[in-house]
């Protein structure tokens, strides 16, 4: 008996270090899969921002497009308000199911800064639908389309801790004939 009691507190000591390293390997474990499932939603967070910013170029692009068309813009592939009536449509029923994941995923500031910059393509979209010849109300709603996008932009590397971005402003080469 008195070699059982000798031995008593290695045993003891043995006891204590295996429920040690039991306790360690399970909280590093749900650690680690705390971390593995924030990068998980970081990097679906990340592709439905992605998502919503091309769907939304894809009309910004149409528009520009269509102001050129008009006079309004110096897009060097003008498109008439008929051929583009269609594709308009087609972008704005495609970036439907993109803005229906980012009011899922997207932070509150992230879907009000969306909101800001889908409302400026509505008002471009409108715009354009009147078939303005106006330059210079169009490049007033050209600038708020670009600080919408920027808006957008930033709200998105704020919300996924990303480091600042270019603002994407930059001068084109002046084209057309002297």
């Amino acid at each position: 008996m008195s070699e059982v009691i000798q031995q008593l507190p290695a045993l003891i000591g043995v006891v204590i270090g295996a429920l040690g390293s039991y306790l360690a390997i399970v909280r590093s474990d749900r650690a680690r899969f705390r971390r593995e499932t924030a990068a998980r939603w970081e990097e679906r967070k990340l592709a439905v921002y992605a998502d919503y910013a091309r769907a939304l170029k894809k009309s910004v692009t149409l528009t520009y497009r269509v102001a050129a068309h008009l006079g309004n813009d110096p897009h060097p592939h003008p498109l008439a308000p008929r051929e583009a009536a269609p594709l308009l449509a087609e972008a704005a029923v495609a970036r439907d199911p993109s803005g229906e994941a980012l009011l899922m995923l997207g932070s509150p500031e992230v879907v009000e800064r969306a909101r800001e910059w889908v409302v400026t393509l509505l008002q471009m979209e409108a715009f354009l639908r009147e078939e303005r010849r106006d330059a210079a109300a169009w490049q007033a709603l050209l600038q708020r389309q670009r600080q919408g996008r920027e808006g957008y932009y930033a709200a998105v590397r704020e919300d996924l801790a990303l480091p600042p971005g270019h603002s994407a402003h930059w001068p084109l080469p002046v084209t057309g004939s002297r």
